[in-house]
Formats: C-alpha cells, structure tokens, sequence
C-alpha cells in the first residue's frame, strides 16, 4: 500500500491570497492548509517559478456528456465515464465540479431515468474519486407528473443543487422554423422526430400547471437545504418570477436585463467561460465580457468545456476589466461562496488542500492538488514533486 503524501511545505512559488500574488510557503499536512509544518517527517517541494492558486469549484458543467456517449448512438458505461472526467477535471485545475444533468420531457440521456442512473452512479464512485463531483439537476418546468419523483431522487442521492429552465419555447420555435435542427435533436435523444414532438406538445399541454408545480419544488428544496437557481432566463421578467419563488442564482441569463434585475435583487450571476475565451456566445446571447465589465456577472462555469475555466480567467487579465486575481476569484472564491462551501475557495489556513499550481511563465497548470492528494502531475513540476517524494522513507509498504 502506498502511504499517503506526508505533510508538504511548498516554497518560492507566488500564493494567491487576498487578492495578491506574493512569494510565500504554503503548507499541508492532512488534508489541510496549515499555518506551518515542521519536523522531519515534513517534505519541502520548490516551486520557485509557479503560482500556487485556489482549486477551480465549477458550478455547471455538461461536457461530461461526451464521455458517456462520445457519440449519439455510442453510450459507454457510466462507471467508466466518470473514471475518465475525474482525471480531466483534475487536469484543468477543477478540484469540485457539479455535473448538470437534465430531467426533462426530451428523454434519453436528458431524461429523469438516465439522471437517477447517473446519480447511483456517481454516489457510488464519489468514495474513491480524486475530485468532488457533485450532481446538479436541470430540472424541465414543464414536468409536474414527475414532482414527487424529483423531490425523492434528490432526498436519496443527497443532490444540492437544482436549476429550473423551460426549453419548451425554443423547441417550438425549432418545430416551425428549423425541423433539421430538431431531427438532430431528437436523434440525440435515440428518438424519432415525431415521438419528440409529440413530447413537446405534451409539456407545453401542462403548462397551467407550472406555477403551483416550481413553488412547490422550491418549498420542498428549502426543506432539504437545497440551493436552486433558474437557467437561460430571457428577461427581466423571467428572473422577477423565479426570484419570487426563491431562486437567488440566475445561470446564464441570454439578455442583460435579466442579469441586471438579478443584480438588483442580489442574485448571483453565473455566465459561461467558452462565451469569454471565444469572445461571445455561441448561440448569439449576451456576451459574458459584457456582464463582466458592467459588473453584472460574479461566476464563470465550464458550460461545455472543462479546458475554458482557467483560460477564461488568463482572458480576463490580459484582455478584459480584471486583475488575474479577481479573475481567478470567478473561478474559485466566488463559486464556493455562492455555494456555501466554506472549507474550500482560498488558500487560507484552515481550508482544504484544494491548490492549482501553475507555470507563471507559460501559465499551464502543471499540478493539481485535490485534499492535499496529488490529482494530476506533469511537466517540471512533476520532476519536483517527484524528486522530494521517491524518496526511500516514502517508498511503498
């Protein structure tokens, strides 16, 4: 068996803390950020030329989508899905991430019966997973008969993060003006056009029902202590409803005034990272540089692309509003505050072992460090990990 890292004592690197980059040592031992580590059983790792930062907490993410069926017709077994997203989470400096997944009318792997085989999954590799992988639910509107089935999927598999969205409104658009696009759709879902609008009109069928549906979600949410959010609001309007009912995170607002109003209320607003490193959105929504500028956005999430996080927060400094290190606080210290993880977010004393190391040069994450355990390795500073660790006394048992 291999012993687990001993206490370590990083030196010469540049420590994110309180929004500054200085030359300092950041200890651990435990698991755990410490004030200092001393005695002989303490290994010092030089990472002069590295900057030392604070884990990446991604509040939604779907690119794990593509693990599971890399291809339409082409599902993997999940098991082995989540083997491979815990080591690229890892490897872009994501030490917690929640996986978004759909519970909607469209079905297949969007459906509620692939969300529980997911989240049966997922708490059963959660154990022994190097990253903390959460799920969130995307939770269709337009989906009363599943209440209750909702409500005991997320008390079981300990889910604490829901968003609600309605794509009822895009997919009739699509039904009138854009039927390939739907064809593409539907076949994604392993379905046939006609099932799929027939689905469609079903849940635009039930739409007197929405209201007393979300408010009694959300009263159940807040029995569990459940955080819940709304997802792609249009407009000002929309966040005005879903922040009647207690949603305080406004996801991907598509026009500003739906952030502003957000804003105003003291919502939180979570914007897309592949908007800020591809200079737009791609769907032609309000741009995440915008919001950012205006002060009207306060996280950035992977959306579709895990890599995007860190390059959103490089973007930023180099080209937009922000300091690097109020950038990577979008990444980081925000999420895990509007999340309520108050163990993780910074590299306080105290706090878990959650640290990114990266090359200050090429600004390439090199390490990830996730509870104090080395979750990904490469480059020199794997050389100097490697050359204090393989040491005798710290050697196999």
């Amino acid at each position: 068996m291999i012993r687990r890292l001993p206490p370590l004592r990083l030196t010469g690197a540049a420590v994110l803390r309180d929004d500054v980059l200085r030359t300092d040592d950041l200890s651990l031992a435990e698991g755990r950020i410490v004030g200092g580590v001393h005695g002989r059983d303490a290994v010092d790792v030089d990472l002069s030329g590295y900057f030392l930062l604070p884990g990446i907490v991604d509040m939604h993410g779907d690119g794990f989508e593509r693990h599971i069926a890399p291809r339409p017709k082409a599902p993997f077994p999940i098991d082995m899905a989540l083997h491979s997203l815990d080591r690229e989470l890892a490897a872009h400096g994501i030490t917690t991430a929640w996986l978004a997944q759909g519970w909607s009318w469209e079905g297949g792997l969007r459906g509620p019966d692939f969300a529980e085989d997911l989240a049966g999954a997922l708490m059963a590799y959660r154990p022994g997973a190097m990253t903390d992988m959460r799920l969130q639910i995307r939770c269709e509107t337009h989906m009363p008969e599943t209440r209750e089935r909702m409500i005991a999927a997320v008390r079981r598999f300990g889910i604490d993060y829901v968003v609600f969205n309605n794509h009822i409104p895009e997919a009739i658009q699509m039904v009138r003006e854009a039927p390939q696009n739907l064809a593409h759709w539907a076949e994604r879902e392993g379905g046939t056009v006609e099932d799929f609008i027939a689905r469609i009109r079903a849940a635009q069928d039930r739409a007197g029902e929405v209201p007393r549906h979300l408010n009694a979600l959300a009263a159940a949410f807040d029995d569990m202590g459940v955080l819940y959010g709304s997802h792609d609001d249009p407009d000002g309007e929309t966040r005005d409803l879903f922040h009647a009912i207690g949603a305080r995170i406004c996801e991907f607002p598509t026009r500003t005034n739906a952030a502003a109003v957000a804003r105003a209320y003291g919502d939180a607003v979570v914007m897309g990272a592949p908007n800020v490193v591809r200079g737009g959105s791609q769907s032609g929504n309000v741009s995440a540089s915008t919001l950012i500028a205006r002060n009207l956005c306060d996280v950035l999430v992977s959306d579709y692309h895990y890599p995007a996080l860190p390059a959103a927060a490089q973007a930023l400094a180099q080209d937009g509003p922000l300091c690097f290190a109020r950038a990577w606080a979008m990444i980081s210290t925000n999420p895990a505050r509007i999340m309520k993880l108050t163990d993780r977010g910074t590299l306080d004393p105290g706090k878990r072992a959650d640290i990114v190391v990266m090359n200050a040069q090429t600004r390439v994450i090199e390490a990830t460090l996730a509870r104090g355990e080395l979750a990904y390795l490469a480059g020199e500073a794997a050389a100097r990990f490697l050359s204090v660790l393989a040491q005798p006394r710290l050697a196999a048992e």
